[in-house]
């Protein structure tokens, strides 16, 4: 096994922080991983994007050209970076902000209505746990228990309350596009 994913959008959305997570769930379960984050100088509201590969063999590089999947919660990451994801690939869409659709025909596309979703949780900083919830739901590389563990240990001693918000907008995610 050796995926490449990357998760993009405007900084403030949480990609970096999906990619942490996605990173350190597969370093949880003995996987190989690397973690490459970068965003634009303006931080929030500039660009960011995180990519993590996860591997049962040695990785040679972070560099993820031609990413098995790619998540992205806007726009301008859709238009970047729909065209570089591998054919049979997957693409998550932020339905929510992304108004327009790839025309390929070669890969497989989950719309998940995130800022929708985010509402009844009132609050809408963790649209990117919502998102990362379906994304772990059709890729499987990582498990839901997994997650919630390294949840708990990222989110309690910096903020306790972030833990239980999480996990519900986590669940919310993955149990958005059913079994």
């Amino acid at each position: 096994m050796f995926i490449k994913t990357i998760f993009s959008g405007f900084g403030g959305q949480g990609v970096i922080m999906m990619g942490y997570l996605l990173a350190t769930a597969g370093m949880y379960e003995q996987k190989n991983v690397t973690c490459l984050p970068s965003y634009g100088a303006e931080v929030r509201g500039g660009t960011a994007n995180c990519t993590v590969v996860i591997s049962t063999e040695e990785i040679a590089s972070p560099v993820a050209s031609e990413p098995d999947f790619a998540v992205l919660m806007n726009n301008p990451a859709l238009l970047f970076y729909q065209n570089q994801v591998q054919s049979g690939g997957t693409l998550f869409l932020n339905s929510s902000m992304i108004d327009s659709r790839p025309v390929r025909g070669d890969i497989e596309i989950y719309e998940i209505p995130v800022n929708d979703l985010v509402k009844p949780l009132g609050e809408e900083r963790v649209g990117n746990m919502v998102m990362l919830g379906a994304f772990i739901k059709k890729s499987a590389l990582v498990s839901l228990d997994t997650m919630h563990r390294v949840l708990k240990d990222t989110f309690t001693n910096r903020n306790p309350a972030m833990v239980k918000l999480n996990r519900q907008a986590l669940l919310v995610g993955y149990d958005f596009l059913g079994p």
